[in-house]
């Protein structure tokens, strides 16, 4: 069975992704010089709630993107392990920056062989069972991942009926080849009663005769 998708770039793909945080904090401006002190003290006093409550969306959405960072490379990392030799180089990622100045993966990816072994039905099976193990490998599949393991186990379920048309030609041979041994074998063993009879038949008419056990 040929896959012609090799999986790659998106073998195995975390799609979804930490939404950012929107916006700046509002601006207040305390040049209006017709405003009262107690008004600017009011202003001020909002500016800095609203300022508090943005420092902590912002570290909301770092403890996110913290979290985000490590089931994708989990992720990534289950894949890369099943896969053994089959993965083509470590996992590649795609980052986002977080309020903090840092890089956070939010997405990821393996790419891997999905082509059967020529010519080795018995192989082809092996890899396409080591592919959908992998494929399956972390705790919370995707959607790609997921149709990776059905194209695997058609890969699979191709492999199994070549060999089984193997097995098939291996025993008609065996029986073509057996045949003619079991002919002259026939003929050696109706020769060989037709010398006894033969043989038998003399002796009985010179009145001698063999016990035959």
């Amino acid at each position: 069975m040929q896959i012609n998708a090799s999986i790659s770039p998106h073998s195995f793909s975390t799609h979804s992704a930490v939404k950012q945080q929107a916006g700046n904090a509002p601006h207040v401006s305390d040049s209006e010089e017709a405003k009262t002190d107690n008004a600017k003290k009011s202003e001020k006093a909002n500016t800095s709630t609203v300022t508090k409550e943005l420092d902590q969306q912002q570290k909301q959405e770092v403890k996110e993107l913290q979290h985000r960072d490590r089931e994708v490379r989990a992720h990534e990392a289950a894949h890369k392990a099943t896969a053994g030799n089959l993965a083509k180089g470590g996992a590649s990622f795609s980052y986002q920056r977080g309020p903090d100045g840092r890089l956070y993966a939010v997405g990821g990816e393996v790419s891997i062989s999905t082509s059967p072994v020529s010519g080795d039905p018995q192989a082809s099976l092996q890899k396409a069972n080591q592919i959908r193990a992998a494929a399956l490998a972390p705790a919370q599949p995707s959607s790609q991942d997921r149709a990776v393991a059905a194209q695997a186990t058609m890969m699979a379920a191709e492999a199994r009926n070549d060999i089984a048309i193997e097995n098939r030609e291996e025993v008609q041979q065996q029986v073509s080849s057996t045949e003619p041994e079991k002919k002259s074998g026939n003929n050696a063993e109706t020769q060989k009663y037709q010398e006894i009879e033969n043989t038998s038949k003399e002796n009985s008419d010179s009145g001698i005769l063999d016990l035959i056990a």
